[in-house]
């Protein structure tokens, strides 16, 4: 049912027909599959094929999010981060992020990056800023480079060099880091 709304939705070996689209999205989504639970968030947050609705968003993404759906979680956190469906709560956004930055999911790993480089909800810490911006470059973020230069310009070497030890110490505990 997902593959059929996503060609419908695109127009893949079938007309392009967003609101056929949307509604194999819905029945897969109603019946559990993660994916299609995220993907039907990111339609109610952007209004494609469906009004825009930040509250329906952050339903869906919830769904999706406690099933340990990488994209799911992190949409869940800019929800909260942004205050879009559910009040501003950056401490919960930034449980959301850590839960889908340690799948591997390099956008995720990019914010908390972000969050750590300007001490936003957690201590500030350069060094472990840079650690998750290099596994979000090794996860294939080209923003996350620009990143890295910007923080070593501000690093001694020794920080840099501790920032990438604790990268490679983190992919040791936890291989998921790393989608390759």
């Amino acid at each position: 049912q997902r593959e059929l709304g996503r060609a419908y939705f695109y127009g893949r070996g079938v007309s392009k027909d967003i609101i056929e689209g949307v509604k194999w999205y819905r029945k897969a989504a109603e019946q559990g599959n993660a994916p299609s639970q995220s993907q039907l968030g990111w339609l109610y947050e952007n209004g494609r094929g469906v009004e825009k609705d930040f509250k329906e968003a952050v339903k869906w993404y919830r769904k999706a999010a406690e099933q340990g759906h990488s994209t799911g979680q992190y949409n869940l956190g800019n929800s909260y981060g942004e205050g879009k469906g559910v009040a501003q709560n950056s401490e919960e956004a930034v449980k959301w992020y850590r839960k889908s930055a340690e799948q591997g999911y390099a956008k995720a790993q990019l914010t908390l990056g972000r969050y750590y480089e300007g001490g936003m909800v957690v201590r500030q810490n350069i060094i472990t800023a840079h650690a998750w911006y290099s596994l979000a470059a090794d996860n294939g973020d080209g923003e996350a480079i620009r990143y890295i230069v910007d923080l070593e310009m501000n690093m001694t070497p020794n920080q840099t060099a501790k920032g990438k030890q604790l990268a490679k110490e983190m992919v040791k505990k936890n291989p998921k880091l790393l989608k390759k």
